[in-house]
């Protein structure tokens, strides 16, 4: 005969697996990483679900990790964008003075009032998703850029859609291409960017595209790679886009990483329009040596990049349209 303990002891054995599977079902449930939205530029609607799924291909191709700067600016694995050390740099000012800020929160800044003189625009990547252009256009910008491309390995899963939808929004619009000088080849990455929707024509509509040589979010700000080498990816990038398309890239940098990076060089001044990076003043500042101008001037990321051509409209269709 099975005494009472006994049989009591028989019942909490036979729950036992499924209190384990109760506990395995509750485990998986709980969210091991914060959510796409979380990222640069904020929220937008359909942006989760495919970003991640890139970084995360990215990441399991590359084994690259982020730096603390770059997880503070709220980058994923293999999607970097356009000044995402200045937008970080800009994102603690603003807590500072407002409080704890979720990303793409507006706030007063030192530019938030501020509107330069020229054409207005925006600069965008997949943190953005299914992107309303029309609230942007309503906001007088005429221009914007899409990221399209990383090394060799990453394409913006919105580039299509975020792409047409400027241009159908009548925005002239173009694309950059985030650069990894310790990857492959300068020639390589520019062929992979035209491929991708880096390309150019003399249509009016589509501007040159964009070499976008700034700090490392992997690692080291130069990549591991020294003045000289840098420059030489630089110029292998450039030959090959301009044989490519017909014309010369734009690049995108700030003062500070060209003069560590390639000791300041001053070799494509006469040949590659220059995009600044400058946050929170009411010019771009000092140029890299050689430039007398900045074609582009990225001046705020409050609450998305935005960017000033600082000349009237017609140059910039001129920039749109003629080969160089």
């Amino acid at each position: 005969m099975i005494s009472r303990r006994t049989a009591r002891h028989s019942r909490i054995a036979r729950g036992l697996p499924a209190l384990a599977l109760g506990l395995t079902a509750l485990a998986l449930a709980v969210p091991t990483s914060l959510p796409a939205a979380a990222a640069p530029g904020g929220p937008s609607a359909g942006s989760g679900e495919k970003a991640t799924l890139a970084a995360a291909q990215e990441k399991t191709a590359s084994g690259r990790q982020l730096t603390a700067a770059a997880e503070k600016a709220g980058l994923e694995v293999g999607n970097a964008t356009m000044g995402w050390r200045e937008r970080g740099t800009e994102r603690a000012a603003l807590q500072q003075r407002s409080g704890l800020l979720r990303y793409g929160a507006a706030a007063r800044s030192s530019t938030s009032s501020f509107t330069p003189k020229g054409v207005l625009g925006v600069d965008i990547s997949s943190y953005q998703g299914n992107f309303k252009w029309s609230t942007w256009t309503k906001k007088d910008k005429d221009f914007a850029y899409i990221k399209a491309t990383e090394g060799t390995s990453y394409k913006n899963p919105y580039f299509k859609n975020q792409y047409k939808g400027a241009a159908k929004a009548g925005m002239i619009r173009g694309a950059y291409h985030f650069a990894n000088p310790s990857g492959a080849a300068g020639y390589k990455q520019a062929r992979y960017f035209v491929k991708n929707g880096g390309g150019w024509s003399a249509d009016g509509h589509t501007l040159p595209g964009v070499l976008d040589i700034e700090y490392n979010p992997y690692g080291s700000t130069c990549y591991g790679v020294s003045k000289k080498s840098t420059v030489k990816w630089v110029t292998s990038f450039t030959k090959e886009y301009k044989k490519l398309t017909g014309k010369d890239a734009v690049i995108y940098t700030t003062l500070d990483w060209w003069k560590q990076c390639t000791g300041n060089s001053s070799k494509f001044a006469e040949t590659n329009p220059l995009w600044v990076a400058r946050y929170g003043t009411k010019t771009p500042g000092a140029l890299p040596k050689g430039w007398k101008t900045a074609t582009f001037w990225q001046y705020t990321s409050n609450p998305i990049d935005q960017d000033v051509f600082p000349g009237k409209s017609k140059a910039l269709k001129k920039l749109a349209k003629e080969k160089d």
